[in-house]
């Protein structure tokens, strides 16, 4: 068996560079594309956050064990996107 393998490594020795440096370009690829499939997911996120009008609501007490005592379970989150008790702070 080990006769086998010795008598194999002359042979795919030219091979071993190119295999090498077409695996390491692949797995850089991957890590970029992943880098910047993440980098997308924070900004939709981040956008989605921004749609929430709550800081912007004259029921918001800005007290983090009660910020909005009309809807406190839907207060600062996906959910009081479209609130129907929402109303603009007069100063």
């Amino acid at each position: 068996m080990l006769r086998l393998i010795i008598s194999f490594i002359p042979v795919i020795e030219p091979l071993i560079i190119p295999l090498c440096l077409i695996t390491t370009w692949v797995f850089i690829l991957m890590l970029v594309s992943s880098i910047i499939g993440v980098i997308f997911d924070v900004i939709k996120r981040a956008k989605k956050m921004h749609q929430i009008p709550c800081s912007e609501c004259q029921y918001f007490t800005n007290d983090y064990r009660l910020k909005c005592p009309v809807n406190p379970f839907q207060a600062t989150t996906e959910a009081a996107i479209n609130c129907q008790d929402y109303h603009q702070r007069v100063n």
